[in-house]
């Protein structure tokens, strides 16, 4: 290990002592016995003997004992303990590994700083930090100070295949992969989102750290279900931008932890992080786009006010959905809001500016994102460049990422697949050609190019936007946050 803290010899209790362990400290049989079943926990013993955990737990009585979320394994076995009440642990198949971090990188005072919050809050909670800012080596810091065996989530294959790499050679020992077609499982996993899904009811108990990347991705319906099946008494969640429009934020801290440590862009820049700028460059749309576009604008402005319907809710989008289908003049408002957008994130106009920061920075590497597959192809097709999108085959995106990073490729074309995680070291030019509102979307793409380089060029990001349209709002809406200011 590269250095110590001394908070962090503090562990959980719980995960520490064993059912013999307990046995020697107290004589007797045990009056407490805790199994894990298809991501919940089946606790045998009586009310009295629980009560110390009553509010973790709850009666079925289907079986006639207890259960609890598996998530809720550290709090009950640390309560017991605290308690001196024996217990049989039954739940837990895990034990320490032996690992040694072997890297020549010397940790950073930010990564110095999120590693001792972790440590103090009991290695369970949440750390913001921007891309390109070492996340993936402070988990790995983590993990060599946990030693217990690790499973990783990732939301892309892409992502789950880099982190294994990283992990083999970090750790110099075998990675187990679940997702895109591999099914191994080791000390250390890396695990998609969706395989995690399916894979926890059966595997919850066998890891003592979980790690979730990108971890905006957790609160979903779905995948909430990977931490709350899961007994991991050691918790990390990783991310450059928590924002999250539905307030999901509340549901990752009750099943992973609290906000530990935050950091932001602007205050890694210079140091860590590129020196940047960002541009808004403004693009009149032509006579011919402008007309059809304000024509397909009035349509659906008019459907929309005619049926009350209120972007400003969270339900506004899907009262429109719903209309449009109840609607007779659905369809046709529906087809006028994609046209309108469509016009607007394509003008003629950006595709010429586009060619024209092309050939201004022709000795860089360029990243240009959009909104649409259909538009990144257009962009390639008109220009022979190299496309990614989630329709890439795994082996082809492989091959263009190569290309970029050893320079055979200056350019690559994105819809959304290289908004995060993705390892573009090289990249200093971003180019927003389309986009969201999203100022999560917004702040990782400005991640993508600032990656600090040796010969300290500053990193720059563009962002067309048509006149005029709806696109000046969404831009706005975007930029509010502080990297921007």
């Amino acid at each position: 290990m590269l250095y110590s803290f001394a908070i962090c010899a503090v562990y959980f209790v719980s995960v520490e002592i064993n059912s013999l362990t307990l046995k020697n400290i107290r004589n007797g049989r045990y009056m407490i016995n805790i199994d894990f079943e298809y991501g919940t926990l089946i606790i045998n013993g009586t009310e009295e003997e629980l009560k110390p955990v009553e509010q973790f737990i709850k009666y079925d009585t289907r079986i006639k004992a207890f259960r609890a979320e598996g998530f809720k394994y550290a709090d009950i076995v640390l309560t017991l303990h605290r308690k001196k009440i024996k217990y049989q642990d039954n739940a837990k198949n895990f034990t320490p590994i032996s690992i040694d971090l072997k890297t020549d990188f010397t940790p950073m005072p930010h990564q110095k700083d999120a590693l001792t919050a972790w440590c103090n809050g009991n290695k369970r909670g949440v750390i913001e930090m921007p891309t390109g800012s070492g996340k993936s080596f402070l988990a790995m810091l983590a993990i060599n100070i946990v030693k217990r065996p690790t499973i990783i989530i990732a939301p892309t294959i892409d992502l789950m295949q880099q982190w294994a790499t990283g992990l083999e050679k970090s750790f110099d020992c075998q990675v187990g992969m679940l997702g895109g077609g591999s099914k191994n499982i080791q000390d250390i996993t890396v695990s998609t989102y969706d395989s995690a899904v399916i894979m926890t009811e059966f595997i919850g108990n066998r890891f003592g750290f979980i790690i979730f990347d990108e971890c905006h991705h957790l609160p979903s319906s779905v995948n909430k279900q990977i931490a709350i099946m899961n007994i991991a008494p050691y918790r990390l969640a990783l991310t450059a931008t928590l924002e999250r429009e539905d307030g999901g934020e509340n549901l990752l801290y009750n099943i992973v932890g609290p906000l530990l440590y935050n950091v932001h862009i602007d205050d890694l820049e210079g140091n860590v992080l590129s020196e940047y700028q960002t541009e808004q460059i403004h693009l009149a749309l032509e006579e011919d786009e402008l007309n059809e576009y304000e024509i397909n604008r009035k349509i659906y402005i008019n459907f929309v006010r005619a049926n009350g319907i209120n972007f400003s809710n969270k339900s506004g989008w899907s009262q429109f959905i719903i209309q449009c289908s109840r609607q007779m003049n659905g369809r046709e408002a529906m087809n006028a809001y994609l046209m309108q957008k469509k016009i607007a994130r394509s003008g003629r106009s950006k595709i010429k500016k586009l060619w024209e920061l092309i050939m201004q920075h022709s000795s860089e590497r360029i990243i240009i994102f959009t909104a649409e597959n259909d538009s990144a192809y257009e962009i390639g097709k008109n220009f022979y460049l190299p496309v990614i999108t989630h329709r890439t085959k795994a082996i082809e995106r492989k091959d263009f990422l190569e290309k970029f990073r050893s320079g055979e490729y200056p350019i690559l074309v994105t819809s959304k697949v290289l908004n995060e995680g993705v390892d573009v070291p090289e990249a200093s030019v971003g180019i927003i050609v389309s986009g969201s509102g999203s100022i999560r979307e917004h702040v990782q793409r400005l991640g993508r190019i600032l990656r600090r380089k040796k010969d300290g060029k500053q990193a720059i990001l563009y962002e067309l936007i048509s006149d005029g349209t709806s696109e000046e709002q969404v831009s706005e809406r975007r930029r509010n946050h502080r990297a921007y200011n």
